[in-house]
């Protein structure tokens, strides 16, 4: 799979978590928590073009994912947020690694606003809002 294929999954990932978050977020985050889900529909949207132009064949949604804990409230719904952004913060900045010109420039941007996303979410949580290497292994 290339790193536009991986991403389009991660995206798809990231819209079904929210889906989640969204179901437990305060009044106050549920704002936020659109707002994330449309950015990452568009991300969605951008690569499943790209990788259509390309004439490759893209990857669909899976029926259901995994998520990596219980979501049962507001505070656990802004710990998925967290990681979901993350998560796609990862797969965005490995993608980078095998793209150029207008696919590298779609990689760096969904890297950054993933992992200003992310921050948002730490503030809300109130941990420490940034992290050394957006997207890097821990």
């Amino acid at each position: 799979m290339t790193g536009l294929a991986e991403a389009l999954a991660a995206e798809h990932a990231a819209i079904f978590g929210y889906g989640v978050v969204g179901a437990h977020l305060k009044r106050s985050l549920r704002k936020t928590g659109r707002a994330a889900e449309e950015a990452h529909r568009d991300l969605r949207d951008a690569v499943l073009q790209r990788l259509t132009d390309k004439s490759a064949t893209p990857p669909g949604a899976e029926p259901a994912y995994t998520l990596p804990f219980e979501v049962t409230d507001s505070a656990s719904a802004v710990r998925l947020a967290i990681h979901l952004e993350e998560a796609a913060a990862a797969v965005w900045r490995a993608a980078l690694a095998g793209t150029k010109g207008a696919d590298r420039k779609l990689c760096l941007d969904a890297l950054v606003t993933c992992a200003v996303r992310a921050t948002r979410w730490r503030v809300a949580a109130k941990q420490p809002p940034t992290v050394a290497f957006p997207g890097a292994p821990r």
